[in-house]
């Protein structure tokens, strides 16, 4: 079949301004882009859609550079954008009779597109692949993903374009032109922009955005997910001069699976509705396309705790010492479950450390009992999160007593406890020493002071004293005890 060539005149044909072949996508063919080309099937479906177009001799020229006028007028074409009623962006270097004039001040007006410094816009220079990625994220709508430590190494941390090419890379829009460089400054040809232009729109349609103007809110606050490589979610703004302003969150599919979603959010001064939301994220695909869908629930996971003694660290060749058995009660001592489940904690530098699983909430004492015949009491206060999926959990060890130990150099001097502090707690101290002992008798707080305390020779901090504090968790009392000390270096001018 002979094509039919219409008469042109630049160097990218574009249906908003110059002629271009109309045939389908699966009839088109260029002589230079056989269909083993990469870009092949993205120039042969823009080049049926009216949107770019061939050269007079059949040829399509997929290794020549495209410049910033052109590749605005095909962004424009491919997004649909009005170019009716335009406000003129005053670049000196682009006038009213430019050919690509409309398809700027479009661009131009929706924050997409700038000029240079001197106030020119540069329509007949050659686009860069940095410009290029901007101008994608922008037009196209696309999340801008704001994490810029990546391993393209001529990208540095103050080009402008970074946050763009980071955003294409995690889109997989982009592999860079070597596994770490991006090549910034070199100019995108017409093969290669009509691909990545292609792969843009596709990604474009499988994305999920959600408006913050949409539940009433100003704005997104807290945004949170589980199973990371299900989806992506990222947070941006609708009106590019505010990009920290969270208005709208993209949601990303990655793979096929459910992950779980949660926000928050500020509400309208007249709105009584509630501020946070929770769903079911499915994420799978129909017909070879993403689709998502969001589930609203009010379902809450158990959440681990974690029970460990603070003070207690393994040596490096040290034993573990794991958990016996764990029984968990009310605060008020009503027993809930006499075998509770449990695992050692993950961080294998802790000593006296393991997991429980909470499903409820309130006020709980966990008595686990070691293999070295160690009994530790902990604390464990429950709340509902009704905004996330796990419980809000606070987890104090009991101590039914207290060792303070301050350096053995510091000049303490004599300590004074306050009248009536006996009634509180028994405080006794190692003789010759900076050991403190403290058993607890009742609720209350007081302080120990140091009143002849002294800088020691050779160092340059001060103690004032130990302030005790008792409380009751459940049955048990609890102590805790804190030195207070202050930094007395004197600087010199």
């Amino acid at each position: 079949m002979k094509k039919k060539i219409l008469s042109v005149c630049g160097a990218v044909l574009l249906a908003c301004s110059m002629s271009v072949t109309s045939m389908a996508a699966s009839e088109q063919s260029f002589s230079d882009v056989p269909p083993s080309k990469h870009f092949a099937e993205s120039v042969n479906e823009l080049a049926a859609r009216n949107i770019i177009g061939g050269y007079p001799d059949g040829t399509f020229k997929p290794g020549k550079s495209i410049t910033r006028g052109q590749a605005a007028a095909i962004i424009v074409k491919m997004t649909k954008l009005d170019t009716a009623n335009m406000k003129d962006p005053k670049f000196k270097d682009v006038s009213t009779a430019n050919g690509y004039y409309k398809a700027i001040a479009a661009l131009a007006g929706k924050g997409v597109i700038n000029g240079y410094g001197d106030g020119r816009f540069g329509p007949n220079d050659f686009i860069t692949r940095a410009q290029m990625a901007s101008i994608i994220i922008k037009a196209f709508d696309l999340p801008l993903y704001r994490d810029p430590d990546y391993g393209f190494k001529d990208v540095v941390h103050k080009n402008g374009h970074r946050d763009g090419i980071y955003s294409l890379y995690q889109l997989g829009l982009t592999t860079g032109t070597s596994p770490t460089t991006y090549s910034p400054n070199d100019s995108i040809t017409r093969g290669q922009a009509a691909k990545i232009l292609k792969a843009s729109e596709d990604v474009k349609t499988g994305i999920l955005k959600l408006h913050a103007k949409d539940y009433k809110w100003k704005r997104f606050n807290d945004v949170s997910k589980t199973n990371s490589d299900v989806f992506d979610i990222v947070a941006d703004s609708e009106i590019p001069s505010q990009i920290n302003l969270k208005t709208m969150v993209h949601i990303v599919p990655k793979k096929e699976g459910t992950g779980t979603l949660t926000f928050s959010g500020e509400a309208q001064a007249d709105s009584s509705d509630k501020n946070y939301r929770k769903y079911y994220v499915h994420v799978k695909k129909v017909n070879g396309k993403w689709d998502i869908s969001l589930e609203e629930t009010t379902d809450i996971y158990s959440t681990p705790v974690e029970l460990w003694k603070y003070y207690e660290r393994r040596d490096d060749n040290g034993a573990f010492i794991d958990a016996k058995s764990i029984t968990l009660a009310t605060a008020e001592g009503e027993l809930v479950n006499d075998r509770v489940a449990f695992k050692r904690c993950d961080n294998q530098m802790l000593q006296y450390c393991n997991v429980i699983q909470m499903d409820q909430t309130g006020e709980f004492i966990a008595t686990v009992t070691y293999t070295d015949g160690v009994e530790m009491h902990y604390y464990i206060s429950s709340i509902e999160a009704k905004d996330q999926f796990y419980y809000y959990t606070h987890i104090t060890p009991i101590k039914q007593d207290e060792v303070v130990k301050i350096w053995d150099g510091a000049l303490l001097g004599k300590h004074v406890l306050p009248k009536g502090s006996e009634q509180i707690a028994t405080v006794t101290r190692d003789p010759g020493t900076n050991v403190f002992r403290i058993t607890p008798k009742k609720t209350g707080e007081f302080f120990i002071d140091f009143p002849d305390s002294k800088v020691a020779p050779g160092s340059h901090r001060i103690y004032y004293g130990i302030t005790v504090r008792v409380s009751k968790l459940g049955p048990y009392l609890h102590v805790d005890a804190t030195s207070s000390e202050e930094d007395d270096m004197v600087f010199n001018d």
